[in-house]
């Protein structure tokens, strides 16, 4: 197994799954605060493992493997405690939507991968876009008040609405390119 750097960011990422459990649920004036920032830590590791990856040439196949696991994990487990808290219909549509586009976009790339064309299913910058837009989405949320005067919950669920519609073009955007270059 490699381990440098970008790949102890990827599993801090998934270590940080139990604490943004335990700090949503916490009962504490500051734990809404301590969750969100922990989730937008883990936000910044997403994008600085790769980062760092490339800049330092320590690229590997198991860190390539890790790290939209550990996005993933991370995400899900964000939704589904936003979904918990808030028990809106919309929003469990939303996260079924956003984790069952993972699952298709994963098994994907895995028959892609299969059948020699991975690239054809690289990440586009939609999906980028997606990612960033649902991790500010999801960081609102799980703060869920107001800062400073800024309505950063309802900042959330427009977030998170675009960052479904967004997950949507970006797996038809994927399927697309997977089936004409099976087909």
């Amino acid at each position: 197994m490699v381990f440098n750097l970008p790949v102890l960011l990827t599993w801090l990422r998934i270590a940080f799954i139990p604490l943004l459990v335990f700090l949503f649920y916490l009962d504490k004036p500051w734990a809404a605060l301590a969750a969100a920032t922990v989730f937008g830590v883990a936000g910044l590791t997403d994008w600085a493992d790769g980062y760092l990856a490339r800049l330092w040439q320590q690229e590997s196949r198991f860190g390539a493997f890790l790290d939209p696991v550990a996005d993933k994990l991370i995400v899900a487990v964000a939704l589904i405690l936003v979904v918990e808290r808030e028990g809106a219909m919309w929003m469990t549509l939303a996260a079924m939507i956003i984790i069952g586009r993972e699952i298709v976009i994963s098994a994907l790339r895995e028959w892609m991968a299969e059948v020699g064309a991975r690239g054809k299913v690289a990440v586009a910058f939609i999906g980028k876009l997606k990612t960033a837009i649902q991790i500010i989405a999801l960081i609102f949320l799980l703060y869920n008040q107001d800062l400073w005067g800024m309505p950063l919950r309802e900042w959330g669920l427009w977030a998170l609405a675009v960052a479904t519609v967004l997950t949507v073009l970006s797996m038809v955007q994927y399927l697309k390119g997977a089936f004409s270059a099976a087909v």
